[in-house]
């Protein structure tokens, strides 16, 4: 039904933009994102693929995020700030210590901002946030009360603001007003750092590529704000919660803990929120990859009261009438869909009916025998591959602990390659049949397992990961675009 997604064979690079150089305790939208772009075009590469870009909790998570609209102030460029004329160089200079003063800048910064601003700025501004009330009055709302409540989940504060009881929440807006335009602010210099990154990527001919979650955190703004679209019972807990059932991998099951959607409700209401997030997303990105598509046609529904995945149950959902919907709405839906896991006949369906690419993963390739789909003479080219995603092991790291009979046949299969890993799967990626392939920024510097973005199942040393420019600027960006323009990339 849609317009073809991936139009060309192209190769892209796998990296959030928190593990760019720079920034206090992450990377940001300042001059490493802009010298990032400038790198994988000079190296032939035309996709940057992120992480979903919202604010995180204190884990740091991209995939549970305050707001699936908002975008994580912790990528704001306090450098971009300054030049700006909105920080002084010693204020600046400060932030580079503390969390802590990274607070108190942004906040001299809106000062500055609402004496001295151009009136063009201030016009742009308050167009900002007319453009984005729908949202952005309950996210900022959300936060400025989240932060006096002492960041508790909103499920346990006070009954009159939890149930967004209307003369609580006036309030609230005239006792948190200071608290709530600082919100305000700090997203409207979010949305233009990164429309100005945007910009750039267009001039130097990249594509950002983002990433959906298809389930929100529960301590969320949207949560909170509509609690009526969720399986949630009257004091605001969940009544069941996603994952995905026990398998090989993991013999209890995944407990996600989202909420599940009430799609009743969605229905009845015309899919309006999904229209107004994937709206968000389409004003970031170029091409949107929808994590854990199968939930479109079924969740695993699991009790809340359960400890595990085990209880759960699969129940379908209408994504067929959301994706019509969708497609009736916008003009292109640029949407990559993440087909891991077990796939069924009706999943793939649902996938091809609307034109969505889905994903190969190459460290899952080797398991089984010729069949298995993720092989390159399997590929088809309406996909992605990748060597591995951010919840892989590197790929030096997952070869190191491979069994010697899986290596044999990997090395077997890859014609006894010369090269060390991970040249070898880097290579078969960009050889697949596969329009788009993508591999992590890791891989391309062939860096161990120490240096894995995340390890799915844990919640400690996570979400970490920086690279140096030194390691980059060690690669020969010449010999790499001649090698994708040899494989047509």
């Amino acid at each position: 039904m849609s317009r073809r997604t991936l139009d060309r064979r192209r190769a892209g690079v796998l990296l959030h933009p928190a593990s760019l150089p720079g920034g206090v305790d992450n990377g940001d939208l300042g001059p490493d994102a802009h010298r990032f772009i400038d790198w994988l075009a000079d190296a032939g590469f035309s996709v940057w693929q992120m992480l979903p870009v919202g604010p995180t909790h204190r884990d740091r998570s991209p995939y549970q995020s305050f707001s699936v609209h908002a975008g994580n102030p912790q990528l704001i460029s306090l450098d971009r700030v300054q030049k700006q004329g909105w920080l002084t160089e010693a204020e600046r200079e400060r932030t580079d210590a503390t969390e802590t003063a990274r607070v108190h800048a942004l906040r001299s910064a809106r000062k500055r901002f609402e004496q001295h601003a151009e009136p063009g700025e201030k016009t742009a501004f308050v167009a900002f946030v007319n453009e984005t009330a729908h949202w952005l009055e309950d996210y900022a709302l959300f936060q400025a009360l989240r932060a006096e409540q002492g960041e508790r989940p909103w499920w346990e504060w006070p009954a009159p603001l939890r149930t967004r009881d209307a003369q609580a929440l006036q309030a609230a807006r005239q006792r948190l007003a200071e608290a709530i335009g600082q919100q305000r602010f700090e997203q409207y210099l979010f949305f233009s750092q990164w429309w100005a990154l945007r910009d750039h990527a267009r001039s130097r001919g990249v594509k950002l590529f983002g990433d959906l979650p298809i389930f929100v955190a529960h301590d969320s703004a949207e949560v909170w704000a509509r609690p009526d679209l969720f399986m949630l019972d009257e004091e605001g807990h969940a009544r069941f919660v996603a994952g995905v059932p026990p398998d090989y991998f993991a013999a209890d099951g995944q407990r996600w803990g989202n909420p599940l959607y009430n799609w009743d409700r969605m229905t009845a209401e015309g899919f309006t929120w999904w229209e107004q997030r994937l709206a968000t997303q389409l004003r970031l990105f170029d091409w949107v990859r929808v994590d854990h598509f199968r939930g479109f046609q079924a969740c695993w529904q699991i009790p809340a009261s359960s400890a595990t995945a085990r209880e759960g149950r699969w129940v379908e959902v209408p994504g067929e009438v959301l994706f019509e919907w969708l497609h009736a709405r916008f003009e292109s839906l640029p949407l990559i869909a993440e087909d891991l896991g077990h796939i069924t006949p009706e999943v793939h369906t649902l996938r091809r009916r609307f034109g969505l690419p889905g994903m190969c993963i190459l460290q899952f390739a080797f398991d089984g025998d010729s069949s298995n789909p993720y092989l390159p003479h399997n590929h088809r080219s309406n996909r992605v591959v990748y060597t591995g995603t951010h919840d892989n092991d590197t790929t030096v790291g997952w070869y190191a602990a491979l069994p010697e009979e899986t290596r044999q046949r990997l090395l077997a299969y890859l014609g006894h390659p010369q090269e060390t890993m991970p040249w070898p799967l880097i290579r078969a990626a960009l050889r697949s049949v596969a329009r788009l392939a993508v591999v992590p920024l890791q891989d391309l510097l062939a860096l161990d397992r120490e240096h894995r973005m995340n390890t799915p199942g844990t919640s400690e040393g996570n979400w970490n990961w920086r690279f140096e420019w030194s390691r980059l600027e060690a690669l020969d960006t010449k010999w790499l675009a001649g090698l994708l323009q040899s494989y047509g990339r």
